[in-house]
């Protein structure tokens, strides 16, 4: 199905919107909320970094949350990806994946350490890509 319109946001834009969610993904666990939501933020940080970096390029990305296929497209257009960067194809199941009741196990707040650290990763290498002018 073909946009209507182009993706609007600057690559900063994009970057500004991921660390937000990163801010989110980092809070400690309030009570009576799950790790599965600040997981999800760790995925959406992920996203988001990665779609900068499509907007670095000049280039329209799917409307996707996976993250592998998000990556394989930058592959497509040169991109090196770090395999650090790879791993975290893992947070694509946070994107609704045990969001919902009875949709998967709870998240361990390790596994929560985790999908954090990945997006950390992913995050950082999209501002040095962003910043490094990819364009």
């Amino acid at each position: 199905m073909p946009r209507e319109r182009p993706i609007a946001g600057s690559p900063a834009d994009w970057l500004a919107r991921a660390r937000s969610d990163l801010a989110l993904a980092r809070m400690p666990l309030p009570k009576e909320a799950f790790y599965e939501d600040l997981c999800f933020h760790a995925q959406q940080a992920a996203e988001k970094a990665i779609k900068a970096v499509y907007r670095a390029l000049q280039r329209e990305f799917p409307y996707t949350h996976d993250l592998a296929e998000l990556l394989k497209g930058l592959e497509k257009e040169g991109v090196a990806i770090p395999e650090t960067v790879h791993e975290a194809v893992e947070l694509s199941d946070f994107a609704w994946h045990g969001r919902y009741p009875g949709t998967a196990e709870p998240v361990t707040a390790e596994e929560h350490r985790r999908a954090l650290a990945l997006a950390e990763l992913a995050v950082r290498w999209a501002e040095d890509l962003v910043r490094g002018g990819t364009s």
